[in-house]
């Protein structure tokens, strides 16, 4: 759960021996969960959905989630990107990114995996598991070995997972294929390819407001969706239907002993859509089918936010140079162009309250225009972005390599739009940003087992383009600007391995999510705010086979202005930032002795204010998980059979874990001009910790 590092910057790299005692189900939110510097939710235990992450104040679209050097999707969809099998690796750097990764926004660090690198001989692994909620799943990884003493070698694997949805009504399933190939030269070049698919029919969670949580805890009432066609919340009219394609290509030549080059082109693409309760018909406003019949009133309709493409393409090109036995000057390129258009129809509901396909011309809705025609009733929006981005960077080393030290600077250029088509209006937002980073980092080795570092870093992000939200000036939100500083210290001797860093973090015009719907957000801006704390992280090297590990984060986060608010401000200033508890603590205890090996981890989150204006707050909340299995000795072809259980929530806590969006309040407000603000509301939403569950896996490489 912890290994020596060296690197300038706070950085947690968690490993194959960890993340392979957890559950095939696992995601990569599951595997970095025990970072102390991040509060992870997930909306299940079967690894279908995806989920958030809160870190030092921040959310998951502050940070740079990387797979193999390339963007991957949001927390809430990474699970699409990889299976746990295939995951070598994860790397946590709070509140830093390398120069040469592609990304911009990281004011809340990287979360960067890399997958499986094929082997050199042929063979493959295979797991079966089965569990709470009806989850089975199998999976397959077949290796072709080196392929003719060519130097290339690769592997495929395929995954298959079915479960019922933990709370409520509704089956989910999913469908994974990973793909890696590796090309190897004498010379220490490297090219490696790896592409994935995901196809996923999941029902879509209620997020509850305190009320539904306080209801569904102390009387078990579920707010989940209806196992029965009775209403729209039918789970059969809420299911989402997604198809993800993330290919990633990095290519390492080594052009002479001093000079390299690298490319990593990458390309994601994800096409489906979300369904969910569009309300019935009136006689105000009449509906048509497509052969222009009517809609009697009162029918049931479906709303959708159908993704025509979530399309990403780029390329980074980093050329390295050794200068001399002491610089290493690096330069590069990075280009990204990101589109996303988008639908938001109507459709006539199936008579058995199943949601029809948005593109099924038999259920679409149809309105009439001004002329009388019948035109297909949906809102399209094409949102996009492209990107242009130079860096250059020298790395000093001195005094036998103890002292290093590296600045470099960043320059972002970008061209953001989101064009918004009607039945009635045609509308077309867009601008162009610049954005200056600087990075730099010294880190200092007094000897082999004691190390300091300082790192300082800009950060920029850019409002989302397909979130965009105007406010009541006719004015997008204004890209979000951070400044990161960094002081460490690191230990590592021959029984401890210490790792303490103290971070500071002013953010200028906060960028924060706001939903609508489940289905609908916007983005918005909160002011200036200030993150500043402290992570420690203990562990230690095996000792008679246990590896204890321990972490924990102070975070003091505060809005430093008053947020607008129609005609004057919100009274936020000096509050407690929303998503920032002051403490997280984690623990865990490593058990293998090369044939039982076990795992058990705690983590808590402190309280943390859930509104902007601090009127409602989360109570601090723990969650547990248990690994144990056995290796046993090889039987025939079977090289490594292995079973293992696993078990998460072992105490059946009904809590919540974090909020979903941002919501400005729960009660009545008082502007700071002294008008009345917004009225008493539901407040929050949330994202709940599932509940107790077991999953039983067995599995053998051959």
């Amino acid at each position: 759960m912890m290994k020596i590092e060296t690197a300038p910057y706070s950085i947690q790299t968690i490993g194959k021996q960890y993340i392979d005692m957890l559950s095939p189900t696992a995601t990569v939110l599951d595997i970095a969960k025990m970072s102390p510097s991040m509060n992870v939710s997930t909306a299940d235990t079967s690894g279908m959905q995806g989920g958030q992450i809160q870190s030092r104040g921040l959310t998951d679209a502050d940070m740079g989630l990387m797979l193999n050097g390339a963007p991957a999707t949001a927390a809430n969809y990474l699970n699409e990107d990889a299976d746990a099998e295939n995951v070598e690796r994860v790397t946590v750097t709070p509140s830093s990114s390398r120069i040469d990764l592609p990304v911009t926004a990281a004011a809340g660090g990287v979360l960067d995996e890399t997958t499986h690198t094929p082997l050199d001989k042929a063979g493959g692994m295979v797991d079966f598991s089965y569990g709470t909620n009806n989850m089975s799943r199998e999976f397959i990884r077949l290796e072709s070995g080196d392929i003719a003493h060519s130097g290339m070698k690769g592997y495929f694997s395929f995954s298959n997972t079915h479960a019922r949805s933990w709370l409520g009504a509704g089956i989910n399933d999913r469908k994974h294929i990973d793909f890696g190939l590796r090309k190897s030269w004498a010379n220490g070049s490297t090219s490696d390819f790896f592409i994935s698919w995901n196809s996923e029919d999941f029902v879509i969670d209620v997020k509850p407001t305190v009320a539904q949580f306080e209801q569904y805890k102390h009387t078990g009432v579920s707010y989940g969706r209806n196992a029965e066609y009775v209403s729209g919340n039918y789970w059969k009219n809420n299911i989402d239907h997604w198809n993800q394609i993330f290919l990633s290509a990095h290519q390492h030549f080594v052009i002479t002993p001093h000079v390299t080059l690298d490319i990593t082109p990458y390309y994601t693409l994800g096409r489906g859509w979300d369904g969910s309760n569009g309300g019935t018909t009136s006689s105000a406003t009449p509906y048509y089918y497509a052969d222009g019949m009517l809609a009697p009133a009162g029918t049931q309709l479906t709303s959708y936010f159908q993704q025509y493409a979530d399309e990403r393409v780029g390329v980074m090109a980093n050329f390295g140079v050794d200068l001399d036995r002491h610089n290493r000057l690096q330069f590069g390129y990075w280009f990204e162009n990101y589109a996303t258009p988008r639908g938001l129809p109507k459709s006539f509901t199936m008579s058995d309250g199943e949601n029809p396909s948005p593109n099924w011309e038999q259920y679409m809705v149809f309105v009439k225009n001004a002329a009388g025609q019948l035109v297909h009733n949906t809102i399209y929006t094409n949102a996009g972005d492209e990107l242009h981005s130079l860096f250059i960077e020298d790395a000093a080393k001195y005094f036998q390599d103890r002292l290093t030290v590296a600045a470099g600077f960043k320059y972002v250029m970008t061209n953001y739009w989101d064009n918004v088509v009607s039945t009635s209006s045609n509308r077309t937002y867009g601008t162009n940003t610049t954005a200056p980073l600087p990075h730099l980092s010294i880190g200092y080795h007094f000897d082999r087992e004691n190390q300091i570092y300082l790192n300082a870093e800009g950060d920029f992000r850019q409002p989302s383009p397909n979130a965009l939200t105007i406010n009541s000036k006719g004015e997008m939100p204004k890209p979000q600007y951070s400044i990161k500083e960094e002081l460490g210290y690191r230990y590592a001797g021959p029984v401890l391995i210490v790792d303490l860093s103290f971070f500071n973090i002013n953010i200028t015009n906060r960028l924060l999510t706001t939903y609508t719907s489940t289905t609908q957000s916007g983005t918005i801006n909160a002011g200036n705010q200030t993150s500043r704390g402290f992570d420690a992280m203990l562990s230690t090297h095996p000792w008679h086979h246990f590896s204890p590990f321990f972490g924990f984060e102070y975070l003091h986060s505060t809005f430093d202005t008053n947020i607008p608010y129609a005609t004057s401000y919100l009274p936020t200033k000096g509050k407690q930032a929303i998503a920032s508890p002051h403490v997280i603590t984690s623990a865990g205890l490593s058990y293998d002795d090369g044939h039982f090996f076990g795992n058990l981890s705690l983590k808590y989150v402190g309280p943390q204010s859930v509104t902007l204006v601090g009127d409602q707050r989360m109570p601090g909340y723990m969650t547990d998980s248990v690994s144990i299995g056995y290796h046993f000795k090889p039987i025939s072809f079977m090289k490594s059979p292995t079973f293992r259980l696993n078990f998460r929530n072992l105490t059946g806590s009904v809590v919540r874990s974090s909020i979903y969006g941002t919501a400005i309040n729960r009660y009545a407000v008082t502007l700071i001009n002294g008008m009345a603000g917004p009225s008493t509301g539901s407040g929050a939403q949330f994202w709940l910790e599932p509940r107790f569950s077991m999953t039983g896996t067995i599995s053998t490489s051959f």
